[in-house]
């Protein structure tokens, strides 16, 4: 595994890290604890340390089966997790985003993770209106003070969300987490330049572009009900895949996988310190790890490691 420093923070991450937003069923499968468990200690024997997860993951149930699979060895982790959502239904969120909402949300969260501290707590797709919150702010700070959280970080939407990345320092944010993969790059516009000039660590979410960058689907594929992609329009599912499908016959390389050609795509650009793609079974924890080892990743990259 290699590691890259995430930003401001000084963070030493592994460059792949664990997207968890399909622990909380909303991508066709229901997880057991045993399969978790099993997940994240391949994980680890990968040199995996960052896992990425939200409050409306389920109703804390994301947050609920990490916690219980790595309460004995919280040390070796680095957990990000986020607040802005109350998980009502499958993809049914309300939005609870004063202080007071937030602070419950907090020692929710903690209690699901099992853990005293988050290394990372994130704002979650919030409305500018909100990021601007200087109550919230506060009422963040004071978590931090406290040692509930170590580092506040914000997860925007739209990916070209420039004022809340602009604002970030003003705001006490350290990190940027955004959609980025080769299907979407628009992050490199405007936002990247922005976290470089910040010296925000960036995580990328969504790096196989909810699994069409895995090279698994031809054009016509189809999603059951309760898989998130269901709801997207055929025509749309149809038109990314053939965009993929020529991606891969012009740029990745004969014999390279294509899901880790497209983490490892990722993890080129100067600004990015770690992807966190999503996993459904050990082989999956296994097939990103292994992402790492192609020679586009470096983990010395001068900006991922530059002093401050």
């Amino acid at each position: 595994m290699k590691y890259r420093r995430l930003g401001k923070t000084n963070l030493r991450v592994s460059v792949i890290g664990i997207g968890t937003w399909q622990f909380g069923g909303e991508w066709g499968k229901d997880f057991s604890q045993g399969e978790v468990f099993s997940m994240l200690a391949r994980a680890k024997e990968l040199g995996l340390n960052l896992i990425d997860t939200a409050e409306c993951y389920g109703d804390h149930l994301s947050e609920s089966l990490i916690g219980k699979a790595i309460k004995q060895d919280r040390a070796s982790w680095i957990i990000a997790t986020k607040f802005g959502h109350k998980y009502l239904g499958y993809m049914n969120r309300t939005e609870p985003r004063t202080p007071a909402d937030v602070r419950r949300q907090l020692e929710d969260s903690l209690r699901a993770l099992q853990t005293d501290y988050i290394d990372l707590y994130q704002y979650h797709s919030v409305r500018n209106s909100e990021f601007d919150d200087e109550g919230l702010r506060e009422m963040l700070l004071q978590a931090k003070q406290a040692g509930k959280i170590r580092h506040i970080g914000s997860s925007i939407s739209p990916n070209d969300n420039v004022h809340q990345v602009d604002g970030a320092t003003k705001a006490n944010v350290e990190t940027i987490q955004v959609i980025y993969n080769r299907l979407d790059r628009k992050p490199e516009q405007a936002v990247f330049p922005s976290c470089q000039r910040q010296d925000l660590g960036v995580l990328a979410r969504v790096p196989l572009a909810s699994g069409f960058l895995s090279g698994k689907y031809k054009p016509g594929a189809q999603f059951k009900e309760g898989d998130t992609r269901h709801e997207k329009k055929q025509k749309e599912i149809d038109t990314k895949l053939r965009e993929v499908e020529q991606i891969q016959r012009t740029e990745v390389p004969p014999g390279v996988n294509m899901a880790q050609w497209a983490l490892a795509w990722c993890l080129q650009h100067a600004a990015v310190s770690c992807v966190i793609p999503g996993c459904k079974s050990v082989e999956q924890v296994e097939s990103n790890a292994a992402a790492a080892e192609l020679p586009m990743v470096r983990d010395d990259h001068p900006q991922a490691w530059q002093a401050k």
